[in-house]
């Protein structure tokens, strides 16, 4: 196993996440605690020390799962993170109350590593409001060595960071962000690290193959890549993309079996970043992906000027990348930024004029491409 420093610690460079444990019968409630028991031995006995965990995550019993595993185990041995659920703005005034409950849900005196959840456009104002008392909160918290390290997860844009570093970064020690090959250019994934490098804030990388898509290229996708590396994997294509990015410390894997877990800690034995042929060999991979029924929108904002309902179409034909890429209901992300806005200025309220295709210099049909993605966010 691979180790990062990270103020004194040894870190194990693959941590385990706790997002898509084993259920039973499908039923993502219902996680089966014998295997993840299993899971958890075998991660701890080939070097993984890091685990991270949320109160949202399998329906609140995440957090009960893996305390139980790791209950097993020296305390010593392993580090635990969770996080506060600031994704759901009617937690914004329960901070003591649930940090209390986390720590009987996992059984455990302190926590390593704790985290403010999502950051993002939805619940930035209310991260900042003072009135809920978060931030004093965790840092009395830390004070009394119940927190060990604190930090943040962002799913926002960059502005929307930046905002919470200037009011919140002196007291950060790391940040966890959405980061794989994709999301490095679709996410702007490489704008947030330097950002983040400005802070001199270690990067945890979430959703390192964007919860198992990016394994499912093209056949002739995969050919070109296993030319190149025949003994690996898509998957591990993915991890080695992410050991060249130097400012990452851990990177998350919400392994959901046991042949996963073995072939992600074998991916992890071993540093093996991608060469300048690899990376070009993948960016062409990442330059058909997107080119498939995405839109080339340069956020040139001729087309703001000339939209009588005010629409921000380029931040909107953004998300709609992000939707088409992602499939399914439109996404997490395009859904939770469009949901931060009013009903006047979302994609439903493009009344198909045509004034802003008539002067998009990449002729985006753009009225149609809004009426896909409202279908899209309606489901």
């Amino acid at each position: 196993m691979l180790y990062k420093d990270f103020q004194g610690l040894k870190l194990s460079a693959l941590g385990m996440g706790a997002m898509r444990l084993p259920v039973v019968g499908g039923d993502d409630t219902k996680i089966d605690q014998g295997a993840v028991n299993e899971m958890v031995d075998y991660a701890m006995e080939q070097g993984i020390n890091y685990y991270d965990t949320a109160w949202g995550y399998h329906g609140g019993n995440s957090e009960i799962a893996i305390g139980e595993a790791l209950a097993r185990h020296p305390r010593e041995s392993f580090y635990i993170a969770t996080k506060f659920p600031g994704y759901d703005l009617s937690n914004m005034d329960k901070v003591e109350e649930i940090f209390e409950r986390q720590l009987e849900k996992t059984g455990m005196g302190y926590f390593d590593f704790y985290l403010i959840h999502n950051v993002c456009e939805m619940n930035i104002d209310e991260y900042l409001n003072p009135e809920h008392g978060i931030m004093p909160y965790l840092l009395a918290q830390k004070e009394a060595g119940r927190i060990r390290h604190l930090g943040f997860s962002a799913h926002g844009a960059i502005p929307v960071m930046e905002r919470f570093l200037e009011a919140y970064g002196e007291h950060m020690e790391f940040c966890q962000i959405q980061l794989n090959f994709l999301d490095w250019q679709l996410q702007d994934a490489r704008g947030k690290v330097e950002l983040l490098k400005k802070w001199n804030l270690p990067v945890w990388v979430m959703e390192p193959v964007r919860g198992g898509k990016l394994a499912q290229i093209t056949d002739e996708e995969a050919e070109r890549l296993h030319a190149l590396r025949p003994d690996e994997s898509t998957v591990a294509w993915a991890f080695r993309f992410i050991q060249g990015i130097p400012e990452v410390c851990v990177t998350l894997s919400g392994m959901s079996n046991f042949e996963q877990l073995k072939e992600n800690i074998a991916t992890f034995s071993e540093e093996k970043p991608l060469n300048d042929e690899e990376a070009a060999a993948l960016q062409a991979v990442v330059d058909e992906m997107l080119g498939r029924g995405t839109v080339p929108c340069t956020a040139c904002h001729y087309c703001t000027s000339h939209c009588p309902q005010g629409l921000d179409i380029p931040k909107l034909l953004e998300m709609y990348n992000e939707a088409v890429v992602t499939g399914g209901k439109g996404g997490f992300i395009p859904s939770m930024f469009v949901a931060t806005l009013p009903e006047d200025k979302r994609p439903g309220a493009c009344i198909g004029c045509g004034s802003c295709a008539a002067v998009c210099p990449q002729q985006i049909d753009i009225p149609s491409k809004l009426a896909d993605f409202a279908a899209k966010l309606a489901g």
